[in-house]
């Protein structure tokens, strides 16, 4: 009797946001009808001894907007919503994960790197450490539309900016002092850019304006018990995986002043056999850029109750 051939499960990648995916009231429908997830914001609560939850609920957009604030809200809301999906879905293990520059401190607890509550302190810190090398040297970002990396790296090479993540193919942000950036803008267009346009930032993101959060988050690193990834995490600085505790804490100092390398992830992803990716938090930025870079593979999403009970069905 010839066996029915069955077909392989899908090779699955958790990916997840970074700062700029926030939004008031996000996670309130999770607190409410998941008791998986309301226990992610009681204790993200009680791990900062401060009313986050309450802050990603009905806070203000300026101060949810806040670096020291959205890094430590946005981790949260993520692991709420994988949290609200075992609950609904049991515990779907990925082959791989990855995370949008303070997205790859949500994948460290995905992968089991870090305990929640370390990760919450971990990236309240770090976003308190940016902001004040932002106050000490202000500088700004710009996203460069429809020109390819290397005319974006002559232009950062004669301006003294610095390309800060590479999104996908014609989407590329550079990084840098105000005027750098500024004169960044003037030189795509005269290059014919499709759009360059600065960002509402008022931090130089992976950028050489970020070195001096190096040491304090090397410190605050120093202090905290890390795990080997129980799955690879693909690194923002390099675009291949890391395995190792050594590597990953390598890893967090090396993407504060370093770039984002999202497209060369997504496609090692990809080549390594990844079919489906599921974007899980706030937002649908990296759902759009992972189906801008790849046509093959199967994009979802997991950022609130519906979209979560969605992809539940799916898988």
């Amino acid at each position: 009797m010839i066996e029915p051939e069955t077909k392989p499960a899908p090779k699955i990648a958790y990916v997840f946001p970074g700062q700029g995916s926030q939004i008031v009231g996000m996670g309130h429908e999770l607190y409410q009808s998941s008791r998986e997830a309301k226990q992610v914001f009681e204790e993200a609560d009680q791990a900062l001894q401060y009313p986050l939850s309450r802050l990603c609920f009905e806070g203000s957009e300026e101060e949810l907007r806040e670096t020291i604030n959205a890094q430590p809200a946005i981790l949260t809301v993520s692991i709420a919503c994988l949290a609200a999906a075992s609950e609904i879905n049991g515990t779907i293990k990925p082959a791989i994960v990855a995370g949008h520059s303070l997205g790859e401190y949500t994948a460290m607890v995905a992968a089991n790197v870090l305990e929640f509550a370390d990760a919450v302190r971990l990236v309240r810190e770090r976003g308190r450490l940016m902001q004040e090398a932002a106050k000490a040297r202000p500088g700004g970002m710009a996203a460069i539309i429809g020109l390819d990396e290397a005319t974006v790296e002559e232009i950062s090479i004669e301006t003294g900016a610095q390309i800060a993540n590479i999104n996908c193919s014609g989407q590329v942000v550079v990084s840098g002092p105000k005027v750098a950036v500024a004169h960044s803008i003037d030189l795509a267009q005269s290059r014919g850019a499709v759009g360059a346009v600065l960002l509402e930032v008022s931090t130089a993101f992976h950028s050489v304006l970020m070195e001096p959060t190096v040491e304090g988050m090397a410190r605050a690193i120093s202090q905290l018990d890390f795990r080997p990834p129980e799955v690879p995490i693909v690194a923002n600085s390099t675009a291949k995986p890391v395995t190792t505790i050594e590597e990953v804490k390598e890893e967090i100092l090396q993407q504060l002043c370093h770039c984002v390398q999202w497209q060369p992830s997504v496609e090692y992803m990809v080549q390594a056999g990844v079919s489906t990716f599921i974007e899980i938090g706030p937002g649908v930025v990296l759902s759009k850029l992972i189906k801008r870079i790849s046509r093959q593979v199967q994009v979802l999403n997991m950022g609130d109750l519906e979209s979560i009970k969605a992809t539940c069905q799916i898988l």
